[in-house]
């Protein structure tokens, strides 16, 4: 049974319950809730730590260098928040030390 279409929560424009991807402004999630990287537990955008496990929600886009709150995109200037392992390419959280497909160590990942 199909669900009903809601509004991506970045552009607002209605999109497919089960989209991945907002194929109107192609941002990723443009459903789901903000989670904890580490546990999953529901968070707020804004929240300083996981009311859960109390992994910092804040961090250094590594792109601009300014300080955003851990979910999707940087605050500040809307890159990522994701690193590409320099060995296979895949993209993974920054969270991660070793990649999650070639388990090499990620240079750049959180310590």
């Amino acid at each position: 049974m199909p669900g009903y279409s809601l509004p991506c929560k970045y552009c607002k424009q209605i999109v497919p319950p089960d989209s991945a991807v907002c194929p109107k402004c192609g941002k990723v999630n443009p459903l789901d809730k903000e989670r904890c990287p580490t546990c999953r537990s529901p968070v707020e955008h804004g929240w300083m730590a996981c009311p859960q496990c109390g992994l910092s929600l804040r961090t250094t886009c590594h792109v601009c260098g300014r300080p955003t709150f851990l979910g999707d995109y940087c605050d500040a200037c809307g890159q990522r928040l994701t690193i590409i392992c320099p060995k296979c390419g895949t993209e993974q959280s920054m969270l991660n030390k070793i990649c999650v497909k070639c388990k090499k160590p990620i240079h750049g990942g959180k310590t």
